[in-house]
């Protein structure tokens, strides 16, 4: 055990998951019960349980300490000068939550110094370290082990029996309740994405007081539309031209509007240009100033890579002229929507070219 402030709330390790205070996945709700560990390991390739685990670590450790600075980076950004900047003590004292995505991105030299903050300690520091959990950077695990870190299973649901599990603890989360055929006739409209079914179940929620069964979720049918056009539009501002063709040919095939779909291109080309313009900074920050949740800002800046102002805005002329064709100007608003996609890729490439 690490040793403990006098002045509560205090920073103290806590074993891994074995105390009862912390959940043992990022399914879980996450609580410390007034402390904060020293080490936190985020392990598993799935991107929305990792970002939700960040979420509620970080909502955990403002519970125990409202005035804990919070830092976020990725590995891949992180030099050494930084990571020791981060980790040292602050000039007005207090208490610091040093959260690094993708780990294993670090550079070996950046690993080693790492493991050496993790082997050291500090009571003002918690250290939230995520790792998809393979081979590389493995040392952050093994010395996050060793000081008996709490660990949060973030890894990739790939059973139907944990998606079914997943969708009952969405409904849960958001107070309500869901009998199992509606949650089997869930998962097969919405698949297998967590954030589209997270979505989905709070919609249902909200759209039916609570309760949910069979018959509503297919009379709410269309709250599956909205997160298929979402499928489309996460593909196609990453540039990804054939799967955004393919989720958009699925999607327009069970019913989705083409309104629907334009709608989600839209948002997306717009959320990453305001998260862009806002600037570098602190997620958590960024969210509040945006007055967006935290998870889709951290979703945007990681889709902005590749985007610059110039392609932005052509982007943005791209999804104005879209609204207007599937509103009754173009003559097929599916062909209007292929061509889009399409329009956004090129923007986007012409972008990476002069970079």
């Amino acid at each position: 055990m690490g040793r403990t402030l006098r002045h509560a709330p205090a920073i103290v390790v806590v074993p891994a998951c074995h105390d009862g205070r912390v959940a043992e996945t990022a399914l879980d709700d996450i609580d410390f019960d007034g402390t904060i560990p020293g080490v936190v390991l985020l392990v598993g390739d799935d991107e929305f349980l990792a970002a939700r685990a960040v979420d509620q670590v970080t909502a955990a450790a403002r519970r125990a300490d409202p005035d804990i600075d919070v830092v976020e980076r990725t590995g891949a950004d992180v030099g050494a000068a930084e990571l020791a900047e981060m980790v040292s003590p602050s000039l007005f004292g207090g208490r610091r939550l040093v959260v690094i995505a993708d780990v294993q991105d670090l550079r070996v030299a950046v690993v080693e110094q790492l493991v050496r903050v993790i082997r050291s300690g500090a009571d003002d520091l918690c250290l939230v370290l995520q790792h998809t959990g393979g081979a590389k950077g493995k040392a952050v695990l093994t010395a996050g082990r060793d000081v008996q870190a709490t660990e949060i299973s973030c890894a990739r649901l790939t059973r139907p029996d944990e998606r079914l599990a997943f969708v009952r603890n969405e409904v849960r989360r958001s107070s309500g309740s869901i009998t199992p055929d509606a949650t089997a006739l869930l998962l097969d409209a919405v698949g297998s994405d967590l954030r589209e079914l997270s979505t989905a179940a709070g919609q249902l929620v909200g759209d039916t007081g609570g309760r949910i069964d069979a018959a509503a979720v297919t009379a709410y049918h269309r709250g599956r539309a909205e997160v298929s056009g979402f499928a489309v539009a996460d593909r196609a501002v990453l540039g990804d031209v054939p799967g955004a063709l393919e989720t958009l040919r699925w999607a327009l095939s069970i019913g989705v509007p083409h309104v629907v779909i334009a709608d989600a291109l839209a948002d997306g080309i717009r959320t990453v240009a305001r998260v862009t313009a806002a600037g570098r900074g602190n997620p958590y920050q960024l969210a509040q100033r945006l007055a967006m949740p935290p998870w889709k800002v951290k979703r945007a800046l990681s889709q902005a890579r590749g985007w610059s102002d110039p392609g932005l805005r052509h982007a943005l002329e791209v999804v104005a002229e879209l609204n207007a064709d599937v509103k009754g100007v173009a003559v097929d608003p599916g062909y209007a929507l292929e061509r889009a996609i399409a329009r956004l890729r090129d923007a986007r490439a012409a972008d990476t070219r002069r970079g």
